[in-house]
């Protein structure tokens, strides 16, 4: 099984609360033998539109074949004025082309995928970006299972906040440990005769 981490960091450049927590969340999902692999937005040249290939310089195809071949998709994004930041919107709105395809009566190449969410944030705003990107995914026919999004709101991630890695860790491992493997159950797991697990 592989699982592909959209990062949505604004940060190109030193710590970052939510690239932190995915190499938490990364470390508990390999421990289950998934191949993990993490795809920074920022550190990439995703031009602006709504269609798959922008052209010359746009290396959103490159990204959205990784995409397609995973069986996870991950959704990770800070909260910036309560809403996802600028990369993860520009994700949904460069994923719109296979939301046509299924407006035709194609595929979308998404069907029975799972996805998930995890967002970081020093104050609320969670519950409208998850319903924003649940919206979506039941739109494009990815797979949200219960259970599967992961939200730390903290003042300790803060814009003015000095918090370390070290520290970052600290407060995920004590405090979101077990909503981190109940998520990876939802997405890692085979429902069972009776439905659940999904």
């Amino acid at each position: 099984m592989k699982a592909i981490f959209l990062l949505a960091t604004l940060k190109k450049e030193g710590l970052s609360n939510t690239e932190t927590m995915l190499e938490f969340f990364a470390e508990k999902l390999a421990a289950k033998g998934v191949e993990v692999e993490t795809v920074k937005l920022v550190d990439h040249n995703v031009l602006p539109g709504t269609y798959s290939d922008m052209g010359a310089g746009d290396e959103w195809p490159s990204i959205l074949k990784r995409v397609l071949a995973a069986d996870t998709i991950i959704f990770a994004t800070p909260i910036w004025w309560n809403n996802m930041s600028s990369l993860m919107q520009r994700v949904i709105e460069r994923l719109d082309e296979l939301h046509d395809h299924l407006m035709e009566g194609k595929p979308s190449g998404l069907e029975n995928k799972k996805a998930g969410i995890i967002i970081t944030g020093d104050s609320d705003g969670a519950q409208s970006i998850i319903a924003s990107l649940a919206n979506f995914f039941n739109a494009i026919g990815l797979n949200l299972p219960p259970f599967a999004t992961l939200s730390v709101l903290w003042e300790g991630q803060a814009k003015n906040k000095k918090t370390s890695r070290t520290g970052l860790l600290k407060k995920y491992k004590k405090d979101y440990s077990s909503t981190a493997d109940k998520m990876i159950a939802q997405l890692v797991g085979r429902p069972n005769s009776a439905g659940r697990g999904r």
